[in-house]
């Protein structure tokens, strides 16, 4: 809203100052200070108000170190990240920047499932919740959503060859020569490193491309899924999930950054997504959100984000990695997701494997998710988590350097 406020106000008046809000360096910075200031400061009123209404965690007795002290602590605290996140999106993104369209209705959809899911538990006393198939139908609902308008919408389109020697010269000239639509994405760590969807359906003949729906929305249906049920699997001891997915929120805004400028494209030989650096704005509202979040979260947690935030942030985190053709490099973005996925995976499935075949159910780890490994090691919960943290940097800095790397 401000943005489209300082717009007019520099185009109509000439106003000294207000045309600095057409930068969208400008406008995220901005937008990590508010979120800053929302998540610190009315967190803490969200906080006691969850408190009054008694909306506590209720803990199962895992035999852990710990665990009874948490009871009672405030959950649904996903809800101060969602506040913190949308409030400066409003005010500083272009509202009708597709992508930012996107991420925001990613945000209400998958807050709304982990509300429900929320609510369940606490309200309506069934530590189950909200039941799975309910939940997959959401994640797969805004999969559709999400993988339709991505392959449908005019508006989302890619520029791959940015070392034309007059690809600037072009883009001012006809900015919108030569774009166009396209299922391509981009693999890691390999030279002429873009793959289209669409080429797995060349076994149809001419006109294949025209059915790389049928890959392409499937696809994200799957990413979507899985990055959200890694984010919640991953919130389970005081910081983990609100740290590592800051981490992982800002190599993606760095990728964003990137691949909406087309100067930097140029210079790196990526594919330039045009207008997609406007999601730079939401992501650093977002990133801003989760540290705020972590003023409260950190050990001990005054309050704990609940399905409400892990699921909002998977989903977020999967919308953005799709959105900017990175998709396939979020094993390792999101690498402590993945792996707190395939303890559980790995974990249950030995076990029924050797159940049936031995008659007695072994364990891999001593218990999953793979953080409960740790804590069953006797490591505090503090230590798992800052060490949990420095791997997500590593994996960060890593997927960074994919950029020059192939």
């Amino acid at each position: 809203m401000l943005y489209y406020l300082f717009d007019y106000l520099n185009k109509a008046f000439d106003i000294p100052g207000t045309g600095v809000f057409q930068y969208i360096t400008f406008r995220s910075g901005l937008a990590v200070l508010l979120s800053l200031l929302i998540s610190t400061i009315y967190g803490k009123k969200v906080i006691e108000f969850l408190r009054k209404q008694q909306v506590g965690e209720t803990v199962r007795e895992l035999g852990l170190a710990g665990q009874t002290q948490k009871a009672g602590t405030p959950t649904m605290g996903g809800l101060i990240i969602i506040m913190a996140t949308l409030i400066p999106v409003l005010l500083l993104a272009k509202l009708d920047n597709i992508y930012v369209i996107l991420l925001i209705v990613t945000t209400l959809w998958m807050g709304t499932i982990g509300f429900i899911d929320d609510y369940i538990k606490i309200f309506k006393k069934d530590k189950a919740g909200l039941k799975g198939i309910f939940k997959v139908i959401g994640q797969v609902g805004l999969g559709l959503i999400v993988g339709s308008v991505l392959y449908f919408h005019p508006g989302v389109t890619v520029r791959k060859d940015t070392q034309r020697t007059n690809i600037l010269e072009q883009t001012v000239q006809n900015p919108l020569s030569l774009e166009e639509k396209s299922t391509a994405t981009t693999i890691p760590f390999f030279k002429n490193n873009e793959f289209d969807y669409a080429d797995l359906l060349t076994f149809l003949g001419e006109g294949y491309e025209s059915w790389a729906w049928m890959i392409f929305i499937p696809i994200v249906i799957f990413i979507i899924t899985a990055v959200s049920n890694g984010a919640n699997l991953t919130d389970g001891i005081d910081g983990l999930a609100a740290g590592t997915s800051a981490i992982s929120v800002l190599t993606l805004g760095i990728f964003t950054f990137v691949s909406g400028n087309i100067i930097f494209s140029n210079y790196l030989n990526i594919m330039y997504i045009p207008n997609s650096g406007e999601m730079t704005v939401f992501i650093s509202a977002f990133v801003g959100a989760l540290i705020g979040f972590l003023w409260y979260n950190s050990f001990p947690a005054a309050v704990f984000m609940g399905d409400t935030g892990s699921l909002t942030i998977g989903g977020i985190i999967a919308v953005i990695a799709i959105a900017i053709r990175k998709e396939l490099l979020i094993p390792v973005i999101c690498g402590i997701f993945l792996a707190e996925n395939l303890s559980v995976v790995l974990q249950v499935s030995y076990f029924k494997y050797t159940k049936k075949k031995f008659g007695e159910g072994k364990r891999i780890f001593l218990m999953s998710p793979l953080h409960h490994h740790y804590q069953k090691k006797g490591y505090h919960e503090s230590k798992i988590v800052t060490r949990f943290w420095i791997v997500g940097i590593l994996l960060a800095i890593l997927s960074i350097v994919t950029l020059k790397l192939r």
